[in-house]
């Protein structure tokens, strides 16, 4: 028998015929090579690498695969469609992620979520390879806030520390002194004495909900989260009229008219917990659907009820989040691209707020 592609081919078959079978093999390795090489030239275009999957592949296994073969790391958002939070290694929100990301002993990064997370893991691990499933994965939040002009604005402020939500670009962070995210920043914020004056970016809901929790007042930029700013009061109100016994629980970054309906406000981790551990068995939930997954795994007795947005299709997902799949998540593990890279210069300067605030958060018992 002779071995051609790991398949056995009886010794009696025509030389012509292996040949032919060689060079069927040859033709069809060469079109995947080039169908990679042309993908790849055209990422910046589309955001991924685009193409085909054989659709008889177990995708779970052979990320599974890929994960040892690479000694490569999953880390994932609670808003990532449920496939990928449960072939994640990791799963949590921007604190726990950046944590995980800073630690973590892989030789690569798949970070499912988007471009700023991606982008503060490439921060603390200059020496690994950080992948993006989709680099058109980005954030409206950190959209609204420019560097350019966010550096304009901080400039009429002088004397004041500037505590920039993670939700932001590697160019606020190293416009920034700390780094917070929904989980610590009031914390943060409690570290700083209380007659320094404060910049608070990008989100305008979270500092204002945070001014009235610290008593401070904070300067604030005027960003905010397209998928927080898309709950309707009057929807709202007339589904807790349907469901009189639901509480309800709301992120942060929801408008205020949002957080007076609320039973209970918290981070995405503090959400979770607070569903899972809480008595009720009804809530009614104020961020992103993605985290519903979660939640119906952690208390599958329970129910979670999306809180209505303010538009036509009845969903609150975020259209950012949603671009990466389980395919993108296979592809960029095989090939490792997209990548993301970043200029050093500019990663240095966005490490020190960070790190400041991973040193604030361990001393305040909120991660070990």
């Amino acid at each position: 028998m002779h071995v051609v592609d790991k398949k056995l081919i009886p010794i009696s078959t025509p030389v012509i015929v292996i040949v032919d079978y060689i060079n069927n093999i040859l033709l069809k390795n060469t079109t995947v090579i080039m169908n990679i090489f042309d993908a790849s030239k055209k990422i910046n275009d589309f955001g991924f690498l685009d193409v085909d999957i054989d659709v008889s592949l177990d995708l779970f296994h052979e990320i599974e695969k890929l994960k040892k073969e690479k000694n490569a790391v999953v880390l994932a958002h609670y808003y990532q469609e449920a496939d990928i939070q449960d072939v994640a290694d990791y799963l949590g929100d921007s604190l726990g992620l950046a944590q995980q990301a800073a630690t973590t002993d892989a030789d690569i990064i798949v970070f499912a979520g988007v471009h700023f997370m991606a982008e503060t893991a490439k921060i603390l691990n200059p020496s690994k390879k950080v992948l993006l499933p989709d680099l058109k994965a980005g954030c409206s939040l950190a959209d609204s806030a420019p560097a350019d002009l966010f550096k304009a604005f901080k400039d009429k402020h002088p004397g004041h520390v500037v505590i920039s939500y993670i939700n932001c670009t590697a160019e606020i962070k190293a416009l920034s002194d700390i780094i917070c995210t929904s989980s610590n920043a009031q914390k943060i914020i409690e570290s700083v004495p209380a007659d320094q004056p404060i910049i608070f970016a990008p989100d305008k809901n979270l500092g204002a909900y945070l001014n009235k929790k610290t008593g401070r007042n904070m300067v604030l930029w005027n960003g905010s989260c397209m998928v927080h700013e898309i709950f309707s009061l009057e929807k709202l109100t007339r589904l807790k009229m349907r469901h009189p016994h639901a509480k309800v629980i709301a992120h942060p970054e929801c408008e205020e008219i949002i957080l007076k309906e609320a039973d209970f406000i918290g981070s995405t981790t503090q959400l979770l917990k607070y569903a899972i551990k809480d008595d009720n068995t009804e809530y009614i939930v104020a961020t992103e659907t993605g985290i519903i997954h979660q939640m119906q795994k952690g208390a599958p007795n329970k129910t979670f009820i999306p809180a209505p947005p303010d538009n036509n299709c009845a969903c609150n997902d975020c259209p950012h989040m949603k671009l990466n799949t389980l395919e993108k998540v296979y592809l960029c593990m095989k090939y490792e691209q997209p990548e993301l890279v970043m200029d050093e210069t500019l990663r240095i300067k966005a490490l020190k707020p960070i790190q400041r605030m991973l040193d604030i958060s361990r001393a305040a018992g909120l991660i070990g």
